[in-house]
This record gives C-alpha cells, sequence and structure tokens, in this order.
C-alpha cells in the first residue's frame, strides 16, 4: 500500500430548507503501516469522515487519493448479519470476492483462532455476547486481508474490561500483519493507547485541530506519567472545542 490523502474534504447535508456543514477542509494522509486514531466531540463528523474515507460516502467536494483495494470496515453496532453463523459472518467477504473454497475455510480457521473465537464457529449472533460479537465483525474485516483497517468507535458499546482485552488483541494483529489501522474514537485514554499518530478535530463544522505523533515507547504503560501527561494533553483539546 502507498500513502493516500484525504483532500480538501467537505461535507454537508442539504435539506428542503436548511444545510448542515459537517466537515470543512480536511486535509489527512495515511501513512501505510501506521495506527492513526481520529478523535474529537461529539458530532464533529469523524465517523462521517471515515466512511468518505472508505468510499461508502462521497464528498461535497475534496478528493480522497490513492485509496487502497482492499479496506475492512468494523461497525459501532457489530453489522453482523443475524441469519449467519460465526463461521459464515467472517467468510461473507471473501465469498462476495470470489475467493477459491478451501481459501475461504483456511482464512476463517485462522481468523477464529486469532480472534478468540474456537468453539463459536456454529453460533449465531443472537447467541454471542457483545465482545464476542466485536470479535467476529473483527475477524471479518480482517479476512479480505485489507491494506486499511477501519473502526469506527469499534469499543465504545462494550463494558470496559472486554473492551480493553479487545484493545490489546486488535494491537497484537496489528504488530504482526502490519496493517494500516484508522480507527475513531471518542476516548482520550484509547487514542494514547493505541496510536501512531493522532488527529483531533474541532467541533462541528469538523476541521483538523491538531495532529500529535504519540511518542510513547511500545507496549505502552497506562500507568505511567507520561501516558497520564499525553491523555491530559487530548482531553484538554477536546474540552477546549
Amino acid at each position: 500500500m502507498r500513502t493516500f490523502e484525504l483532500q480538501h474534504i467537505v461535507k454537508q447535508y442539504v435539506e428542503e430548507s436548511s444545510t448542515e456543514l459537517i466537515l470543512q477542509d480536511v486535509n489527512i494522509s495515511v501513512t501505510p503501516g501506521e495506527f492513526l486514531c481520529l478523535m474529537g466531540p461529539s458530532g464533529c463528523g469523524k465517523s462521517t469522515l471515515l466512511r468518505i474515507m472508505a468510499g461508502l460516502m462521497e464528498p461535497t467536494s475534496g478528493h480522497v487519493v490513492g485509496r487502497p483495494d482492499r479496506l475492512g470496515f468494523v461497525f459501532q453496532n457489530f453489522g453482523l448479519m443475524p441469519w449467519l453463523t460465526v463461521s459464515q459472518n467472517i467468510a461473507f467477504g471473501l465469498k462476495m470476492a470470489g475467493a477459491p473454497a478451501k481459501q475461504v475455510t483456511r482464512t476463517v480457521n485462522r481468523q477464529i483462532e486469532a480472534l478468540g473465537l474456537k468453539g463459536l464457529e456454529n453460533n449465531h449472533p443472537k447467541e454471542l455476547s457483545g465482545g464476542q460479537k466485536q470479535r467476529v465483525g473483527i475477524a471479518r474485516a480482517l479476512a479480505v486481508d485489507p491494506d486499511v483497517l477501519m473502526l469506527d468507535e469499534a469499543f465504545s458499546a462494550l463494558d470496559t474490561a472486554t473492551a480493553e482485552e479487545l484493545r490489546l488483541d486488535l494491537l497484537k494483529v496489528w504488530q504482526e500483519t502490519g496493517t494500516t489501522v484508522v480507527m475513531v474514537t471518542h476516548s482520550p485514554e484509547e487514542a494514547a493507547q493505541m496510536a501512531d499518530r493522532i488527529v483531533v478535530f474541532s467541533a462541528r463544522p469538523g476541521s483538523v485541530d491538531q495532529v500529535i505523533t504519540n511518542k510513547l515507547p511500545r507496549p505502552r504503560h497506562l500507568r505511567s506519567a507520561e501516558f497520564f501527561k499525553l491523555v491530559d494533553r487530548l482531553e484538554g483539546y477536546i474540552r477546549s472545542q
């Protein structure tokens, strides 16, 4: 994958009697292999921008240059198909792409092992906990071997312990595969733990307020003075919006 860029992205919604500006002149580059977090106050357009990056939504103006061919997307609300089993949900993207049956089986088994889903292969989403559902969502996104994995507040609906376990699993997968990750989060702690770079947005209409390089060494020590200092810095940016 090469670097891809958002250039002068504007997004507005036009209704019969009003126009609402969501994003205003957003410019961001995404570097191969990095873990990039997008954060900002509620309603600033982070999730809208992520969908524009993924090609799920068109900007009003501006361009996405060099978007990779293979993208994986993990939704906040899991986005699983309730009539499919765990294995079938994970296999869905591969089958849609026409992958051979043996490749599908091999990849699904690998993702089930990597995401701690062993023994749940034939369960349906209604039989899973929230954390298990999100594991399936991440496994499905990774199964297509994406150049970029995109996550839209993927852990915000989970309890604290489950979210932390999944964050550590995601970091392990990222470090093992070198996949580029772009993650929307509202949590300064999550951004400080996960990201190489953190893009902080202004309040709506969202624009880039700060771009912070996270120099904390990995693995991150979440009780260190340096970690708390970065969290405080990020919280200060959000409060100032």
